[in-house]
């Protein structure tokens, strides 16, 4: 099984703009492109809590 690997923004930029290119592909109909932004958006607030000792 592949290891996961959390959404950074990079990934969730890629997504956005290929659910746009392709409204009816299947990432687009899934609204992938939201929830890639919302978890790159959640990981990064995670993160930067760690560096602050949260």
């Amino acid at each position: 099984m592949a290891e996961h690997t959390p959404w950074d923004k990079e990934a969730a930029v890629r997504v956005q703009s290929a659910a746009a290119k392709n409204p009816g592909s299947a990432s687009a109909r899934d609204r992938l492109d939201r929830e890639a932004q919302s978890k790159a958006d959640k990981n990064e607030h995670d993160q930067d809590d760690e560096r602050r000792g949260r």
